[in-house]
């Protein structure tokens, strides 16, 4: 039987993924992937905790409130990046100095 332990374990793990990803890529689409990967890892705490819920289900709720806020993020990330890409010629986090003309 899978129990809570194992659902929060996952979520750790997948969380610190994340974060390293954040911390050690210096390209700017992988640290979207990382954000991606730490929202991932709370939605899946959400549905683990609402699993125990059984007469509102306030966790699953709140997961898939997390999942549309996570997509509109994704998609104005993208669209900053393609931006700063058009303007910089590269992705790269540390060669953006500043951003104005």
């Amino acid at each position: 039987m899978i129990t809570l332990t194992h659902f929060l374990v996952v979520s750790a793990c997948i969380f610190c993924i994340g974060l390293y990803t954040v911390i050690a890529k210096r390209n700017a689409i992988m640290i979207l992937v990382g954000i991606e990967l730490m929202i991932n890892a709370a939605i899946l705490n959400l549905v683990a905790f609402g699993k125990y819920d059984k007469l509102n289900y306030s966790g699953q709720i709140f997961a898939l409130f997390a999942i549309v806020l996570a997509a509109a993020s994704v998609a104005v990330g993208l669209a900053i990046i393609l931006n700063v890409y058009r303007h910089y010629k590269t992705i790269n986090p540390d060669n953006i100095t500043d951003l104005r003309d």
